[in-house]
């Protein structure tokens, strides 16, 4: 921050009331947004004065950084949790990385949004000697938890334009139940569908939803049985905070097209990077991809991905095997993403008593050594969302060699575009469908 912002800021702090403070939070996040050219929109509303400003400082901040970077970057990843949607950020065989989350967008709700919050800055998964078994031994509580029957209840359904230039077009919620995008199957399973209709002449209708809830630090389970797949699609399970990249993005389930292998990514703010491309050395069973720096407008959104090397972590693998259990947790020491096959789900988890030092090499592992996980993450919410084409799995239409990706997805379906493919050939997309048992926030 610049020392002639100072008198202002004092100004600010001797004399705003929450009402002023959100003024000027909206006022900066939408002169972040015009200097950057971002889909976003506000970020949500708090009921505190402290965290109001920390927002808008946190936007004057990533104004001077595009200033000092050259403002030049292109940024994809546009998804704010904030928002109600999805991933949020894909990384093509170039290496770079589209985030709808896939990656994605801030926008706002279209509804009013009652957010409640949770804090766990200081939560450890360290325990003495702990059973597996007994709720008592985990230092986690459950916070929220989303299955059955209410499973939609909590969240808010995004039906803004795609950050991620997708040809979608995000319902609301009774528009998503009337068509029968969404609901929840005799397993007590949400399903969350791509429109199918044979042939549309624009956008197809998806679904992208936000959780009203936020929380900084925790850990957030995701039990799913079926993901979207296929030629065209781009689904992912994330999060982000307010002011991307400022709040950070954390990417937990994301690919395009045939992928077979998962991707998690980071998304952030200037002066966040990993120490290492080496797996070994950062204790992990994934592949770094592009790059160490995960800075998203200095990497044109690749930000720091790491890649499965198990192909049941994703796509057709994932759905054959009957899904399993992604764990992402955000504590001091850094940010861990696990996957967990169904066979093969710790007991501690069935239990409700997570005990992530128990669960062995993560896929995944951002330390805190060069990225402070409470510096450049703050206040997510999880977003689920399924687009279209699109940043990434548009661009990548033609490429192969990825794995699972042996044969470009323009030689498999013979089509020449993604677009072209998408909208005249609904029955490809009786796969692309989240089919969820639950998702759980630990604090």
């Amino acid at each position: 921050m610049r020392l002639s912002h100072l008198p202002v800021l004092a100004f600010v702090l001797a004399t705003a009331v929450p009402s002023d403070a959100n003024l000027f939070a909206r006022g900066t996040q939408s002169l972040a947004r015009t200097a950057n050219r971002l889909h976003h929109r506000a970020a949500k509303r708090s009921a505190g004065l402290a965290r109001d400003l920390r927002r808008a400082f946190s936007g004057m901040y990533y104004q001077q950084e595009l200033a000092e970077t050259g403002g030049s970057q292109r940024v994809y990843c546009v998804n704010n949790a904030n928002a109600p949607p999805a991933a949020s950020n894909g990384t093509g065989s170039s290496g770079s990385q589209s985030s709808p989350s896939g990656s994605n967008g801030t926008a706002a709700s279209t509804s009013a949004r009652a957010s409640s919050s949770g804090t766990a800055k200081h939560a450890s998964s360290t325990a003495a000697s702990p059973s597996s078994t007994s709720p008592a031994s985990s230092p986690w509580k459950l916070a929220k938890s989303y299955q059955g029957n209410s499973f939609f209840d909590g969240w808010d359904f995004f039906t803004g334009d795609d950050p991620t230039h997708g040809i979608v077009d995000y319902v609301d919620q009774g528009t998503a139940q009337s068509a029968n995008l969404t609901e929840i199957n005799s397993d007590g399973h949400a399903i969350m569908r791509v429109d199918t209709t044979p042939t549309v002449s624009g956008n197809r209708r998806s679904v992208r939803i936000t959780t009203t809830y936020s929380y900084t630090g925790g850990l957030v389970l995701l039990d799913a049985v079926h993901m979207p797949t296929g030629c065209g699609t781009w689904p992912a399970f994330w999060s982000n905070g307010p002011n991307w990249p400022a709040g950070g993005e954390i990417d937990i389930v994301e690919g395009v097209n045939d992928y077979s292998d998962n991707q998690a990514t980071i998304h952030t703010s200037h002066g966040c990077t990993i120490p290492s491309s080496d797996s070994s050395k950062l204790g992990i069973s994934g592949n770094v991809v592009g790059g160490t720096n995960c800075a998203a407008a200095e990497t044109n959104n690749a930000g720091c991905g790491m890649t499965a090397t198990q192909s049941n972590t994703y796509g057709v693998g994932f759905n054959n095997n009957g899904g399993g259990v992604y764990a992402m947790q955000w504590v001091d020491k850094g940010i861990s993403v696990w996957f967990f096959q169904r066979n093969n789900i710790p007991s501690d988890i069935s239990a409700n008593a997570p005990l992530p030092d128990n669960w062995g090499t993560p896929m995944a592992f951002w330390p805190a050594t060069d990225c402070a996980p409470f510096k450049f993450f703050d206040s997510h919410s999880a977003i689920f969302d399924t687009t279209l084409c699109g940043d990434w799995a548009g661009n990548v239409w033609n490429d192969a060699g990825a794995p699972g990706q042996e044969q470009s997805c323009a030689a498999r379906v013979g089509i020449s575009t993604c677009e072209d493919f998408v909208r005249n050939h609904g029955a490809a997309f009786a796969d692309a469908y989240w089919e969820v048992n639950y998702v759980k926030i630990y604090q």
